[in-house]
């Protein structure tokens, strides 16, 4: 099964139903999941019945026959047979079962097994091993015996080496199957190298780069040396503060401006008036209509008659253009530039004050003006730069140690060539070789912790060498054998006798060689070449010594110009760092002062901001203000329209105007006394545009006095009912202006109060403000006295001092005052430069004086020239036309474009129309085909109309003369008649209405 339970079917007989085979036994034995049976099958006697599964187990059962169960079976048994498992130790009960294994690290069966098919398989590697290893050297032993054998044998009749290498590829593939393993091998190792090539990286760059070495570079024949400045890395303390240039002061500073400049520019705005001048184009439709040759002919006569038109008013408008332009780019006699005057009030702002700071009067520009941030990024870049410097040194420095380096190198080279020439010459000939210069500790000392094999197996013996004298004198036979294996020498292999015979070789050729040398005498051509070579050894010899000493004295010279060069920049390290240590000192001052300067600067911003706040109020009260008094005056229009009207509706010589002007006018005394007393104090302007209202009479002739009785809600007798009616409602309209009036009005007044209230704050707040900046130049000054008073090291020579007292120095400097000699050396440059600008500038002024003269005097003569010309040209005009006439206009109007254009135009029209013309013509000759043709139709339609009728008169005839003659022939067959009859009338009726059906179609 495939979840590795079995089942038996007990058969009986042969009988294999489905009955049969429904009783079963069922045993679930092996794995559920993975032990799907594979095999199964019975034993030889049929006795037992194995099974094997997918999970690895091997189940034997007993294969019972029914008497056999029957016996074992009790005789209670069920009905139902099920399998009787036997028990795992049936037959082994008195033996003792084998305890279980209990150590953890005891091996288990499997692996029992597969070690020791491991060791079985090494066993049969090295003894396979030893094999070849025998082999090859029975190999090694016959061929060091070949070669002893061809050594024994004489010189021509031995072998060379390379003749006993039968196949030289077999070593070049053995090479490359070396390679290929070591390319393999460093493959497998490339991850773990680099893993520990970039540990040792950061190992390196955590302690040993961060290490800072004093490099000293020693002359080699004197006693003159030079060492590397100790830098120190740039202290991040200024470092955020150098992104912050610009200080609060000058941020508050530039906004300052700017309101200002925008104030000035709303008070001298002026509008500019714009003029733009733009041709006409002649504009042709996009879809033309067919015409002539004669009408596209005309048409592109007139197009080019206006391209020409076109060319000309737009020559003669650029003309007039550039006559305004130049018109309009002359100056003015009082013109003064923009630019120039913007210039020349900052430079007047911002010159400096050449008084001495200590004075009283001494103004401080912007740019003068010092904060805690600016002197911080001074202080930074002071900084920067001393380190730049230093470490520039520091490059030269080792470049002249690297330089130093290869001198020694190339020295060593001339040495040993020295020493083989003078191998060759005899010991009287020799000169002193100069001694190989070495490099002092001091100057590598990187070296220190820089190590290799040899090193590491130095420190190690110095180590055992320690603890050796520690321990007894047998010492621990463990360290002797780690130094043994260590620090042995490289063994000489024994079995390489083909070297040692070659060495032996060459040592027998080398003596006899020599003994014939010894044995020959040299002939004369001999004797010359040696002594040619005796003499050119001599050469080379003082060649090489000379060059030795000159790249010796030339590094000693090298050093001591760049030892004197770093001597001058140490009195510049040391004038920096003191200036460093003045800058703090200001530093210390600035921070101290730093919280007064910061409150003047948040109140200066904060007043800034209400002011920007109440001039965007008064602006937008202004607003509300013209707002109020267009709506002020658009009520007074309504006010006086309104009295128009009712003036107009009253007529002439109304006996009623004066009671209908009472009651229109019936509420206006009321509520404007009640008003009047209310805003008389308040609004000026409005008595003007009272006054300016309509009064048809006075108060007194229209109201009379308050205690007057007064009824206006009925109208009167012989008044017009619609005229008091009308007047009720101007009255109704006339009470809803003024009270709208009094409310614009009364709108109006808090408007200018509001607005007075705020130019009043305006004030103050600029007031305040003027104050507060002058608080903060006072403060400015305050604080640059403080900076003064520091103590400023200045280092001077003798010769620098010029304040001399009765020939002596004087001991009291406070009085003096101290220049470098580049600020006095510019300071003088700068009077002989003023001095030459004083005279250029009157030169060049003389020279535009001289130029204005020459163009005054130039225009006088075009002036003449042009109204000469003029005078010329107004009298041929009268000679030849009789009159003055404008040629511009002439030539801009020389063609009636309109006209020419409505004449193309008639042209098409006529065109249109003889086209449509000819195609209604065409349409009556068709029409008229047709005509034609159903006038024919109709013809022979009445033909035959004609030839019915004949028929229908002849069969009227034939019956009645068939009625009359043969009426007695028929009286017997009358059913036949009256059939015949019936017949005839339907055909009479058939061929009537086909009449009628004809005459209708004709």
């Amino acid at each position: 099964m495939q979840d590795g339970s079995l089942r038996a079917y007990p058969l009986y007989g042969e009988d294999l139903s489905e009955d049969a085979l429904k009783d079963y036994w069922y045993l679930n034995v092996h794995d559920n999941d993975y032990g799907h049976i594979r095999g199964i099958c019975c034993s030889h006697d049929d006795r037992c019945l194995v099974t094997c599964g997918g999970d690895g187990n091997i189940f034997t059962f007993d294969i019972s026959s029914e008497e056999e169960l029957l016996e074992e079976l009790p005789e209670e048994a069920p009905k139902e047979l099920k399998v009787i498992i036997p028990h795992p130790r049936k037959g082994l009960e008195k033996e003792k079962a084998a305890e279980d294994i209990k150590d953890p690290d005891a091996y288990t069966i499997e692996e029992y097994k597969q070690k020791k098919e491991f060791e079985r398989k090494m066993e049969e590697a090295e003894e396979k091993k030893n094999k070849k290893r025998e082999e090859l050297s029975a190999l090694r032993h016959d061929f060091v015996f070949l070669l002893q054998k061809n050594e024994e044998l004489p010189k021509h009749m031995q072998l060379h080496r390379e003749e006993f290498e039968m196949d030289r590829r077999i070593f070049e593939e053995l090479d490359r199957q070396k390679l290929q393993r070591i390319e393999s091998v460093q493959k497998e190792l490339a991850w773990e190298h680099e893993k520990q090539f970039i540990g040792l990286q950061k190992l390196q760059t955590q302690f040993r780069d961060s290490l800072e070495f004093t490099l000293i570079v020693h002359a080699i024949q004197s006693n003159h040396q030079i060492s590397t400045y100790s830098l120190r890395t740039i202290s991040e303390k200024y470092a955020p503060d150098k992104k912050h240039g610009d200080s609060k002061w000058a941020v508050l500073k530039e906004k300052w401006t700017a309101l200002k400049q925008a104030e000035q520019a709303e008070e001298r705005k002026i509008p500019r008036e714009t003029s733009s001048n733009e041709a006409e184009e002649l504009e042709t439709p996009e879809d033309r209509k067919p015409t002539t040759r004669y009408i596209e002919s005309k048409r592109e006569k007139i197009r080019r008659i206006v391209e020409k038109y076109d060319a000309l008013k737009a020559k003669i408008m650029k003309r007039r253009a550039e006559w305004h332009e130049l018109y309009k780019s002359k100056p003015r006699d009082n013109y003064e530039r923009s630019e120039d005057t913007e210039e020349i009030k900052e430079e007047r702002a911002n010159i400096g004050c050449y008084r001495l700071k200590t004075a009283t009067d001494y103004t401080l520009t912007e740019h003068e003006r010092m904060n805690t941030e600016k002197k911080m990024m001074q202080l930074a870049t002071l900084e920067e730069l001393i380190h730049k410097t230093k470490a520039n040194m520091n490059k030269e420095i080792v470049s002249l140690r690297d330089l130093k380096v290869s001198i020694i190198d190339e020295i060593k080279g001339l040495v040993k060539e020295l020493k083989s020439i003078q191998a060759s010459l005899d010991l009287s000939e020799h000169l002193p070789i100069p001694p190989v210069p070495q490099l002092h500790p001091d100057e590598v000392p990187e070296k220190v912790v820089e190590y290799n094999s040899e090193v590491l197996l130095k420190f190690k013996e110095e180590q055992e060498a320690k603890a050796k004298l520690k321990e007894p004198q047998e010492g621990c036979p463990s360290s002797r054998a780690f130094r043994h294996v260590f620090l042995r020498p490289p063994p000489v292999e024994e079995g390489n006798p083909m070297a040692q015979a070659g060495d032996a070789s060459a040592v027998d050729t080398e003596e006899q060689k020599a003994f014939e040398m010894e044995k020959a005498e040299p002939t004369e051509m001999e004797l010359e070449i040696l002594k040619r070579e005796k003499i050119k050894n001599l050469y080379l010899q003082e060649t090489f010594i000379k060059k030795i000493n000159t790249l010796v004295i030339n590094f000693d010279a090298e050093l001591r110009l760049l030892r004197h060069k770093k001597l001058k920049m140490d009195m510049q390290m040391k004038s920096a760092d003191l200036r460093c240590i003045t800058g703090c000192d200001e530093l210390i001052i600035l921070k101290k002062l730093e919280v007064h300067e910061n409150l003047l600067e948040e109140q200066i911003c904060v007043l800034i901001n209400e002011q920007e706040d109440i001039q965007s109020k008064l602006k937008s009260c202004l607003a509300q203000m013209e707002d109020r008094k267009s709506e002020i005056v658009m009520l007074q229009e309504r006010e006086k329209a309104l009295y128009a009207s009712f003036e107009a509706s009253l007529g002439e010589d109304n006996e009623f105007a004066d009671f209908l002007t009472d009651v229109l006018k019936k509420e206006v005394e009321f509520v404007g006394k009640k008003e009047v007393g209310r805003e008389a104090d308040e609004e000026n302007k409005n008595k003007e545009e009272d006054g300016e209202k309509p009064d048809l009479k006075t108060d007194e002739e229209n109201c009379g006095s308050e205690d007057v009785a007064f009824d206006g809600s009925a109208c009167p007798e012989g008044c017009s009912e619609d005229l008091f009616l009308n007047t009720i409602q101007l009255q109704q309209q006339r009470i809803r202006i003024e009270k709208a009036l009094e409310e614009e009005k009364k709108v109006a007044a808090e408007l200018r109060k509001e607005y007075n209230a705020l130019a009043k704050k305006e004030k103050e707040l600029e007031t305040s403000l003027d104050t507060t900046n002058r608080e903060l130049e006072a403060f400015q000054w305050e604080k640059l006295q403080r900076l003064n008073e520091l103590y400023v090291v200045v280092p001077l020579r003798l010769h620098q001092v010029q304040c001399l007292v009765d020939g002596e120095m004087p001991r009291d400097f406070s009085q003096t005052l101290v220049f470098t000699n580049q600020s006095l050396q510019y300071l003088q440059k700068r009077i002989v430069d003023l001095r030459n600008e004083k005279i250029m500038q009157r030169e060049i002024h003389r020279k535009a004086r001289e130029q204005h003269k020459q163009l005054l005097q130039d225009t006088k003569e075009m002036e003449a020239e042009i109204q000469r010309l003029e005078e010329r040209c107004n009298h041929l005009m009268m000679e030849k036309f009789g009159r003055l006439v404008d040629f511009e206009a002439v030539q801009a109007h020389s063609v009636n474009i309109p006209m020419e254009k409505m004449k193309v135009r008639i042209m098409e029209k006529e065109y249109e129309h003889f086209v449509e013309l000819r195609e209604w013509e065409k349409r009556i000759v068709v029409l008229q085909h047709q005509l034609t043709k159903l006038t024919r139709e109709n013809t022979s339609k009445l033909h035959q109309l004609n030839k019915f009728c004949h028929e229908k008169h002849q069969l009227e005839t034939e019956l009645e003369s068939l009625t009359t003659d043969l009426g007695g022939d028929f009286q017997d067959s009358q059913m036949t008649d009256i059939k015949e009859t019936a017949r005839l009338e339907s055909r009479l009726l058939r061929m009537t209405r086909d009449v009628v059906f004809l005459r209708e179609e004709i």
